[in-house]
């Protein structure tokens, strides 16, 4: 019963178990100690009581039924039993004498009621046993006793018979005193036994707060560190094993403070190298790509032997364009200072001028219900659909479909494109940054940011971007964001 109570989750706890285990050997310990001074006490009681009664009428039989005749009359019986039952009180007498005719006289006296009935017939056939006389037995009758229990009620019986001849004589002795000494002596040990529990409880309590609140505290504080709180420490005292957990907990969080400070330090001074870099990268990408642009305007006139590396220096300029763009918006997003810019979007409007800016009208195929307005960033959206739609035309190939829902208060834009799908082992990482599968991407000439930006952008509206294979083949991903965005902010601010 009691692992039935503790496999439950309400008792599993320390506190609880504790408390049972401490419960447990109170009771064990009580009980036993109780039982052992039960029977102690209730042998002592009973040998005490059946010696002195036994000694008593072993007197007696000695000093007054062998003082009677040879062939005693009834009368002459009776007040014997009356004189040995009257000199001490408490036990009643029999005696019984076979007569020269053959006849049994008996004699009775005391408070109960007793006759030759009462002697259980082993304990009658022990007394009239007569034994041989030997160095080590110089009696040839002894006395014997038993304890019976007619009707419920508790007596000793005894007898002996007279050496040399004469009457057998029988006690009867009630021992409802001691029954009742001993039932109070019962209910006494069994109070000590419930009080001994009650101790063993509040030991048990005492002990658990002593144990556990240092347990606690520690719990405590690893939660807080956790969350966050590295400079957080336990007040240590003592010098137990708890004050030692203690002590290696706070070097653990001293240790842990002073790394993560470490790590936070050196991704900081990446994070700014980052922007500064990105940031002077700017002015000599600006005047590469107005040269580059001259260039590309004169590239019918260049000679045929040139016209080649000034179409690779245009490519590679603007390569290294959208790549600085890339690296500045991922700062952004790193630093938390990318803001949202929110306004009414016609979204079928949206992601049809998102393809015809990059003219992919004639690779793309859109499955978008007109008439669908969400609150959103329109900059945002264009530059995830950009990156999805223009990885799934890179190496998935067209045509590309783009279908757009409303799923209650989503919306729903899923980019399918016609490839051979994305390999499992690439799935969990097609969002990491500078990600390239070389093997199933051979044509990949990206960044390796493109689809971590778009990820970003979701999550800066409160959406996701999940990537899969479609049933038939080819790449799905599937965007989701809330229909109003500003609503979701302000749920969360609150």
């Amino acid at each position: 019963m009691i692992r039935a109570l503790l496999a439950g989750r309400r008792w599993t706890s320390l506190r609880l178990r504790l408390l049972v285990v401490f419960a447990l050997v109170a009771l064990t310990a009580a009980v036993s100690a109780s039982g052992i001074a039960y029977w102690l006490n209730r042998e002592a009681v009973l040998t005490r009581t059946q010696d002195a009664a036994l000694g008593d009428f072993r007197q007696e039989m000695q000093n007054r039924a062998a003082a009677l005749p040879a062939d005693p009359t009834a009368e002459e019986m009776q007040r014997t039993a009356e004189l040995m039952a009257g000199s001490s009180p408490g036990y009643s007498v029999l005696l019984v004498n076979e007569g020269e005719d053959g006849r049994e006289v008996f004699g009775a006296a005391g408070p109960d009621a007793f006759g030759l009935d009462d002697v259980p017939r082993s304990l009658r056939h022990a007394v009239d046993d007569r034994q041989k006389t030997t160095s080590a037995n110089d009696s040839e009758y002894h006395v014997y006793w038993q304890r019976t229990k007619p009707q419920g009620n508790p007596y000793l019986v005894g007898g002996t018979r007279i050496v040399g001849g004469g009457p057998t004589g029988y006690m009867y002795k009630s021992l409802a005193q001691e029954r009742d000494d001993l039932n109070a002596l019962g209910w006494s040990l069994t109070i000590a036994t419930g009080l001994a529990l009650l101790c063993s409880a509040l030991l048990a309590q005492a002990a658990a707060r002593t144990v556990l609140k240092p347990v606690q505290r520690l719990g405590d504080a690893a939660r807080r560190l956790g969350e966050g709180e590295l400079d957080h420490r336990l007040a240590v005292s003592g010098t137990d094993e708890l004050a030692d957990l203690s002590h290696t907990f706070n070097k653990t969080a001293e240790a842990l403070e002073k790394k993560v400070a470490d790590m936070s330090a050196r991704e900081e001074s990446s994070r700014r190298f980052v922007a500064d870099m990105s940031h002077e990268l700017r002015t000599p990408l600006t005047a590469l790509t107005a040269v580059a642009e001259v260039l590309e305007e004169e590239a019918d006139h260049l000679d045929p032997m040139i016209a080649p590396a000034v179409a690779l220096v245009v490519s590679e300029t603007r390569r290294l364009n959208d790549l600085v763009e890339n690296l500045m918006e991922v700062t952004r997003f790193d630093a938390g200072t990318a803001r949202l810019v929110l306004d009414d979007v016609n979204v079928a409007d949206q992601v049809t001028a998102c393809i015809d800016a990059r003219a992919w009208l004639d690779a793309v195929e859109l499955d978008a219900e007109r008439g669908i307005v969400a609150r959103l960033d329109p900059r945002r959206l264009d530059v995830i659909l950009a990156n999805l739609i223009g990885n799934a035309l890179k190496h998935g190939g067209s045509p590309v479909r783009v279908s757009l829902a409303v799923e209650g208060e989503w919306l729903v834009i899923a980019v399918r494109d016609n490839g051979p799908g994305i390999p499992e082992e690439v799935l969990p990482h097609v969002f990491d940054r500078f990600y390239k599968a070389s093997a199933s991407r051979p044509k990949s000439d990206g960044s390796g940011l493109g689809l971590s930006i778009a990820m970003e952008n979701a999550h800066i509206h409160g959406g996701d971007i999940t990537a899969a294979n479609g049933a038939g083949g080819g790449a799905l991903f599937t965007l989701r964001l809330p229909v109003d965005v500003g609503k979701v902010i302000e749920d969360d601010e609150e």
